[in-house]
C-alpha cells in the first residue's frame, strides 16, 4: 500500500521552488537533500522519481528544490503531485503512535458497545489530527479530536477504536 507523505501546494518563486505540505511525522529524513521520492503527478497519474537538491520550512510548510525542476513553468506543472511511500518500508508504529492507514476503516464504538461508525480518513490540522468518521446510522460525517481523553482506547488488532465523546460531539449539526 502507497502512502502520502507529502504534496505539491504551489510553485514558490520564479526558480522552481516547490511549496509541500508535509504529511508526515519524519519530515527531516523524507525531504532531506539528496532524498530520492516517488511522485505521482496529479495532471496525469504518472508516477516520476525525484531527487531532493535542498530544502527549508517555510511558514509550517516546506520550500523544495527537486533536480531538474529549474524554473517556476516547471514548477507549476507539478502541482498536486503527491510524494508516496511504500507502507512496507516504514517502521512498526509505536505503542500510542498510529499511521493514518492503521486508523482508516477501524469501527468506532462508544464505551458502552454503541456503534458509532468507521474512520474513514485522519485529517491534520493545526490543531491536532482529527477523525473523519461516517456515522453508523445515517452515512453524515463526525469529526472527532484524536486525543486521549476523547479516544482512550485503540486496537490495531481488534479493529476498533473506542471513544468517550463530550456531550453534543456526535449530535448532529
Amino acid at each position: 500500500m502507497e502512502l502520502v507523505i507529502g504534496r505539491v501546494v504551489k510553485s514558490h518563486g520564479v526558480r522552481g521552488e516547490l511549496v509541500v505540505e508535509v504529511r508526515t511525522d519524519e519530515p527531516a529524513a523524507r525531504f532531506a537533500p539528496g532524498a530520492r521520492l516517488r511522485g505521482k503527478i496529479a495532471s496525469s497519474g504518472q508516477a516520476r522519481e525525484f531527487t531532493i537538491e535542498s530544502v527549508r520550512e517555510h511558514s509550517g510548510r516546506l520550500l523544495v528544490f527537486l533536480t531538474g525542476v529549474a524554473d517556476r513553468v516547471a514548477a507549476d506543472a507539478l502541482r498536486g503531485t503527491l510524494f508516496l511511500v511504500d507502507s512496507a518500508d516504514l517502521p512498526p508504529s509505536g505503542d500510542d503512535e498510529f499511521y493514518d492507514h492503521e486508523l482508516e476503516g477501524l469501527r468506532v464504538q462508544l464505551l458502552d458497545g454503541t456503534k458509532v461508525g468507521t474512520v474513514r480518513e485522519v485529517l491534520h490540522s493545526p490543531a491536532g489530527e482529527l477523525l473523519s468518521v461516517r456515522a453508523a446510522d445515517d452515512g453524515r460525517e463526525i469529526l472527532i479530536p484524536f486525543v486521549t481523553a476523547i479516544v482512550p482506547t485503540v486496537s490495531i488488532a481488534e479493529g476498533l477504536l473506542t471513544v468517550d465523546p463530550p456531550e453534543g460531539l456526535l449530535d448532529p449539526e
